[in-house]
């Protein structure tokens, strides 16, 4: 079986010219960049940090856990 979870990048005009990407399903997941292409490549690059485990968060294992791991096309 293959899941997949469809997420939604929202660009926005900022100042200077400044391109705004944000994910509206996850919240304060956003960025900036001078393009669309920059701004895409940020904000994915802030997703994938909010989402990583935090270094030495060694929290037990336990049947009640999973890994998930979510691949970002484009």
């Amino acid at each position: 079986m293959s899941d997949s979870l469809q997420l939604t990048i929202v660009y926005e005009q900022g100042d200077d010219d400044w391109v705004i990407a944000s994910i509206p399903e996850v919240p304060g997941a956003m960025s900036q960049g001078r393009t669309r292409e920059e701004a895409r490549a940020n904000v994915i690059d802030a997703l994938q940090l909010m989402l990583s485990p935090e270094p030495g968060n060694d929290e037990p294992k336990s049947a009640d856990r999973e890994p998930l791991t979510l691949t970002i096309g484009g």
